[in-house]
């Protein structure tokens, strides 16, 4: 088969394998893709071997069209991975004013502009300016991780404490939600050293260490909380058009560009964190703007640190889908960088043009059905899929993730202090002291 037509053949496949993965919720593609790398290992031991020009485009197509369609059950089911928690609750407003398509597609819209921003941006000058870049902030990590640390802390702001006398009744008020976000993220990077250095998660699926516990703490307190307070969601009106225009655009390509290429080219920072720091840095108020450059920061995120793997030069690894490509392929050549910016391409326009009809499905569903009981087959979904793919003991760290994740949600704090589970830990180990704590807690 000509050389074109199987990259453009792999790429569809993935992309529309993405659609089944990404409306069935905190179903994630590193999940699929890890059993995906499985099957290519033991292919390869039967003497079965495919062409990087099969497996390479089919990863970039599952991954774009994760990172795109992903944003239907963010939106209308309300099942976020942590990428996705600040689109959520506009996304919600929207959902509520029966306008979840017109959210939906607004942040579609990002995820497409940040497909342009990789492939005719960041592609052209990725191999000429981010190798020295890379060379000048290596020695540094460990500290700007910390500063990093430091600022999702204290940029979380008190919620209550505004009203009544002066005096400790107050002052607990003031703290109540506070008080939650720091037990948050220290309780949850808790929870990762005892993943790092002594999970429960059986050997035989150590590369789903992280997913129960990344349901627990995102996915299931939110569908718990639609089952308990039974919303009712209006009937959603399918809008023909969006109110939205270039300089929208561009500004949400600016915001969500920056914090989503940030979170892929720094160590364990991730999509929500980027997000965070560049909706401080660039102060976007416009809902449509925020909404679409969550969109764009998502998919620069998880699609530029796959990218990243291929940049000549480089020679940096971040996030999952590039520690599981390092297994299989390490990539040489020009050839390799450019057949990957053309699936990126591909991926994103095919991803974009399956978006309204999956959304038009998912809104049927959920009026036929009742946004209680989509919650409810929501969570069963979210049960059965750590059980089949960690056993019990996966269903032990999601149980306990579940109530940490549940501390945020009843306390009205910011739910991006769970990822204390990846920050802390790395964080430490990064500064050379990781290990002495865990000796420290007896973890090791």
């Amino acid at each position: 088969m000509n050389v074109a037509l199987m990259v453009l053949a792999a790429t569809l496949v993935g992309t529309a394998l993405s659609c089944v993965i990404s409306i069935l919720p905190a179903l994630h593609a590193y999940n699929v893709l890890g059993a995906f790398v499985m099957g290519m290992f033991a292919l390869t031991a039967r003497g079965i071997e495919l062409a990087p020009e099969v497996y390479l485009p089919f990863m970039v197509g599952m991954i774009v069209g994760w990172s795109m369609l992903n944003t239907i059950p963010s939106i209308l089911l309300g099942a976020p991975d942590e990428s996705a928690m600040f689109t959520v609750l506009p996304g919600q407003k929207y959902l509520m004013f029966g306008r979840g398509y017109e959210g939906t597609m607004i942040t579609g819209v990002g995820g497409l502009a940040g497909v342009y921003f990789l492939v005719f941006v960041v592609g052209p000058f990725a191999p000429k300016v981010l190798p020295p870049v890379q060379e000048v902030m290596r020695p540094h990590m460990h500290w700007i991780l910390w500063v990093i640390i430091t600022f999702i802390l204290m940029t979380e702001w008190p919620k209550g404490g505004n009203w009544g006398p002066a005096g400790w009744r107050k002052f607990f008020d003031a703290w109540r939600s506070l008080g939650a976000g720091l037990l948050t993220f220290f309780l949850s990077g808790f929870l990762g050293f005892i993943l790092l250095y002594r999970s429960p998660v059986s050997v035989d699926v150590a590369f789903q260490n992280i997913m129960p516990a990344f349901v627990g703490l995102f996915a299931v307190p939110w569908c718990l909380l639609n089952i308990i307070s039974g919303t009712s969601v209006p009937k959603q009106h399918i809008s023909e058009s969006l109110d939205i225009d270039g300089d929208l655009i561009l500004r949400s390509v600016g915001a969500g560009g920056l914090g989503g290429g940030f979170a892929a080219f720094f160590p364990v920072v991730t999509g929500g964190v980027g997000g965070l720091l560049a909706g401080h840095a660039t102060a976007q108020r416009d809902e449509r703007v925020f909404i679409m450059s969550q969109g764009v920061s998502k998919l620069v995120y998880y699609v530029g640190a796959f990218m990243f793997l291929f940049v000549p030069g480089l020679g940096i690894t971040r996030g999952g889908a590039a520690w599981m490509m390092r297994q299989l392929y390490m990539p040489r050549t020009y050839y390799d960088y450019y057949m990957v910016l053309a699936s990126i391409a591909i991926a994103g326009s095919v991803a974009f043009l399956l978006m309204p009809p999956l959304t038009r499905l998912t809104i049927w569903f959920i009026e036929k059905t009742n946004y209680r009981n989509a919650s409810v087959v929501a969570l069963a979904i979210v049960l059965a899929i750590v059980y089949v793919m960690t056993g019990w003991g996966g269903m032990l760290v999601m149980i306990v993730a579940t109530g940490i994740g549940l501390i945020p949600v009843l306390f009205a704090s910011r739910r991006l202090n769970c990822l204390g589970i990846l920050l802390l830990p790395i964080a430490c180990n990064m500064s050379g002291f990781g290990q002495d704590i865990a000796a420290w807690l007896g973890l090791i």
